[in-house]
């Protein structure tokens, strides 16, 4: 399984330098990201001005599940924070990795280098 980070996403709608190594990884059909980055990637779709009819079938279109942030998941991103905040990691980036932690150490795509530094991961990482 994979759970894909906002950052990932948004390289493919983009069309951006990665995009490439996104549709690969869409490709194997198991990618979610936690509903905190499908609203970090929404946002990003509304604020250039595509509708949201538009907006929805496009995300369709992706194949990607979205998995909801549960208190576990909540609990593993609050423990990250330490870890994470002197990288600049924010709240959507902390759930990410504690989805990817909560279903069993899934490969996180990414395409923030920042990332690297955070130990006991298996990354993707798109450019």
């Amino acid at each position: 399984m994979k759970v894909l980070d906002a950052s990932a996403v948004l390289a493919l709608l983009n069309a951006e330098p990665g995009a490439e190594t996104v549709a690969e990884q869409l490709a194997t059909g198991d990618a979610v990201v936690s509903a905190v980055n499908f609203a970090e990637i929404m946002g990003k779709v509304f604020e250039r001005g595509v509708p949201e009819p538009d907006a929805a079938a496009l995300w369709r279109r992706l194949t990607i599940g979205i998995e909801p942030v549960s208190a576990a998941v909540a609990l593993r991103a609050a423990l990250l924070q330490p870890l994470t905040r002197p990288l600049g990691l924010s709240l959507g980036d902390r759930c990410c990795l504690a989805l990817a932690q909560e279903l069993g150490g899934a490969v996180v795509v990414t395409a923030d280098r920042a990332w690297r530094a955070v130990p006991g991961f298996e990354f993707v990482f798109v450019r």
